[in-house]
């Protein structure tokens, strides 16, 4: 049997923007036995990763380098050699000052097969993120990319700036913040005006994106008065004068804002999702973990079972509380029937999240309050005749008490049968706690009750009534701000309309300027 041929992928991870990424990138990060991986190759793109991959980190950080880049080309030679499938990640796009170049010839000459995909080069997108297009027709047509990194001490250039300076409309520096006096000095002593505009970006792409921008004679006195840091680029040349017209990311609505989302981790992408895209850094922070009923599923079984005794329904209703509430459900009425079983049975959700995960199944809903309080829904359910109705509630075992203890002094018969727990996560309290004394987040979101009194819990000792002045809580309802205002928080804003959607506005309405 022949020996496994291995393969490297040299693949660029592009600028920062996890959007930004290859589906080609993707397709070799899930192939990957061994993933090696830099410092400004985003973290969230090691998700794409099998999880038996090995992972290894070979970053660069402020010229602190865990790997020199002679370890890293035999380590990636070794690995192919051993007949695995490497994915190389590094920023950017290997191949612009990438030294990915180096690490093909290596493998090359080792006989290792590889392979090289590109990647969107922060050379281009970070100025494109900042609103400056670095060629603009009537302005310049040429567009130079120059290392940042050349040694100021080296006897003779090997940048020719004579030609450069004048030469080219738009200059682009990689990673040049440390040698900006260097690089302003040899363009302005090589004829540069010294009125060009000039422009640095840091963390481009990112939430964190920072632009400053200047001309040659002040820029290198504005970056010490600004403290502003790698990493970043610097962008030379007329076309810096359009991001006053042109600048977009860093105008949305929640730009940089860091916000805590308490979800638990399989509910919170699409808050997560919504946040990201209006510009906000999302602190995952999930207070609660959905994990099986402690005493197993026969309760749920039971009632389930029931649906097909006999020639009438055991239940006139089933009211469904949560989205994870029907998952639960239907997962355990697919081991032992099919959605015909619940032929004759009146469905009900409380909220639109949870009348979705029911649509999404082909079901018809009967019954869908317009607010989501106790009293609203026993309403709406007595117009309907639940009076004397047999209704089945599948939910979280900790859920409140109001809504069934309602129904049944309406008259209904109900039966209350748990489909799942919550629990407490604490992972992450001491980082939590932490970044909350530091005044490093701005916006604390609460979507339940359970996540308001786990939050509360899992900081225990924390003092809230100190929380910075800048620190805005945001919940979804009147019954999570209720809960949260008997837990001692103070409330700055409440969502009118009870979802992910109706939070989200009310963040943005209510922390925008001016608001």
């Amino acid at each position: 049997m022949a020996d496994k041929k291995g393969k490297v992928y040299l693949v660029g991870a592009g600028p920062g923007d996890p959007g930004l990424f290859t589906l080609k990138g993707v397709e070799c990060m899930r192939r990957a036995d061994v993933i090696v991986y830099d410092y400004l190759a985003g973290k969230p793109l090691l998700g794409f990763a099998r999880p038996d991959a090995e992972l290894i980190y070979v970053g660069k950080k402020g010229g602190d380098h865990t790997m020199k880049q002679s370890n890293i080309n035999q380590l990636l030679v070794n690995k192919g050699l051993e007949g695995n499938v490497v994915t190389r990640l590094k920023g950017g796009d290997s191949f612009i000052f990438g030294r990915g170049g180096e690490e093909a010839l290596a493998l090359q000459e080792a006989g290792v097969s590889f392979e090289v995909v590109p990647g969107i080069s922060s050379a281009y997108a970070v100025p494109a993120y900042a609103g400056i297009p670095v060629t603009h027709r009537g302005v310049t047509t040429d567009v130079a990319f120059i290392t940042g990194h050349e040694d100021p001490t080296k006897e003779d250039s090997s940048i020719k700036w004579d030609k450069l300076s004048m030469g080219v409309g738009t200059l682009v520096f990689l990673m040049g913040v440390k040698n900006l006096p260097y690089i302003v000095k040899n363009l302005t002593e090589n004829g540069r005006d010294p009125e060009t505009p000039v422009a640095l970006i840091r963390w481009g792409t990112t939430p964190r994106q920072e632009t400053l921008t200047g001309k040659l004679s002040n820029i290198v006195e504005l970056v010490k008065e600004r403290g502003f840091k790698a990493p970043a680029i610097t962008i030379v040349g007329e076309v810096v004068n359009l991001r006053e017209k042109l600048h977009w990311f860093e105008d949305r609505p929640l730009f940089g804002r860091r916000v805590v989302v308490t979800r638990s981790r399989a509910q919170a992408s699409d808050l997560v999702d919504e946040l990201l895209e209006l510009g906000a850094i999302p602190v995952e922070f999930p207070t609660i973990k959905v994990v099986d009923p402690g005493e197993g599923y026969s309760v749920l079984d039971a009632a389930i079972a029931k649906l097909r005794e006999g020639d009438r329904p055991a239940y006139d209703w089933a009211i469904f509380t949560s989205v994870n509430g029907v998952e639960k459900f239907f997962e355990r009425l697919a081991l032992a029937g099919d959605v015909r079983d619940l032929k004759g049975l009146k469905l009900g959700a409380i909220g639109p999240a949870t009348a979705s995960a029911l649509e999404r199944r082909g079901l018809k809903l009967d019954f869908v309050p317009p607010e989501y309080r106790a009293e609203s829904i026993v309403d709406g359910l007595l117009e309907m005749g639940v009076k004397g109705s047999r209704v089945l509630i599948p939910r979280a075992k900790e859920a409140r008490e109001v809504l069934p203890e309602k129904l049944a002094e309406a008259g209904a018969k109900v039966e209350v049968v748990t489909a799942y727990e919550t629990i407490l996560d604490d992972s992450g309290v001491g980082d939590m706690k932490n970044m909350l004394s530091s005044g490093d987040i701005d916006i604390i979101t609460f979507t339940s009750s359970s996540t308001v009194k786990n939050f509360v819990q899992l900081l225990d000792g924390f003092d809230f009534s100190a929380l910075p002045a800048n620190v805005t809580i945001a919940c979804i309802g009147p019954v999570t701000a209720d809960t949260a205002r008997e837990m001692g928080l103070k409330i700055d804003l409440v969502a009118d309309e009870y979802t992910i959607p109706g939070l989200v506005r009310t963040l943005v309405d209510g922390t925008s300027p001016g608001s």
